[in-house]
């Protein structure tokens, strides 16, 4: 019995630093994403005339979960008639921050995008987006640092805490 509740604990703790490491790497794909995005959008606004709606539709079938959620959700909010598209956008971006593993730091960056898209000539539009895509590729330099620095680090201490654990308890 005693060999069994070791098993568990060491399991628990193990899947823990996994999820933990897990959610570091799924924050480096989920920033690439966005930019992905951002850089689709920045050539649909130069290239089409294509509305918001329209291109939150393309591209919520060429990313992953949950950021094609998140834009799958804006495109059908902007199907009728829209009188605060900050709003929404605000409203989805909780969301996705729920359902997602990116920090605080990408929500500002995306939250202050979301109020400047739409707002201005076309010229000032792209200098916005080269912008918040630098300050996007900082954050993905920065996931990709803590992805590499603690990734084994979170696997190891999750089967280091559950053995730590048993040797305490038996």
């Amino acid at each position: 019995m005693k060999w069994f509740g070791a098993i568990i604990i060491i399991s628990t703790t193990t899947w823990f630093g996994f999820d933990l490491s897990k959610k570091l790497r799924q924050r480096k794909q989920q920033i690439r994403a966005i930019i992905q995005f951002i850089q689709i959008l920045e050539a649909e606004m130069s290239y089409s005339s294509f509305p918001l709606q329209h291109i939150f539709e393309n591209v919520s079938r060429k990313v992953d979960e949950p950021i094609n959620q998140f834009y799958r959700q804006l495109s059908e909010r902007l199907k009728g008639i829209v009188s605060d598209f900050t709003f929404i956008w605000e409203e989805e971006l909780l969301w996705l921050m729920k359902n997602s593993a990116l920090k605080a730091s990408e929500q500002e960056i995306l939250k202050q995008f979301g109020q400047q898209l739409g707002q201005h000539t076309l010229n000032e539009q792209q200098k916005h987006i080269k912008l918040t895509l630098h300050y996007l590729q900082r954050q993905l330099e920065e996931a990709e640092e803590q992805k590499s620095r603690y990734e084994t680090m979170m696997k190891s201490l999750g089967v280091l805490i559950g053995l730590f654990i048993v040797v305490l308890l038996f």
